[in-house]
């Protein structure tokens, strides 16, 4: 079976975002009345494999090794059969 798997990652609090610090001041300037912006990464994954527990494990196994920084990111994982 195919998983379509959203992975989104984002920064801790407490760590600092200058990405989306600038955005702020930026947005800021055009007028808008923003008071935070953070900056993520969105990762989404076509995965083959037996089931939806197995793909679940994977994203999981994906986020650890390579994904995202356990020091400094939080990470959510979301799964839909692909058809």
């Amino acid at each position: 079976m195919k998983y379509r798997i959203k992975i989104e990652v984002n920064l801790k609090p407490g760590h600092s975002d200058p990405e989306g610090e600038t955005t702020a001041d930026l947005l800021k300037e055009l007028g808008y009345k923003v008071e935070v912006v953070n900056v993520g990464k969105v990762y989404n994954v076509i995965l083959k494999t037996s089931s939806r527990k197995k793909a679940q494990i994977e994203a999981v196994e994906m986020c650890k090794r390579l994904l995202a920084n356990p020091t400094k990111d939080n990470y959510a994982i979301s799964i839909e059969e692909k058809r």
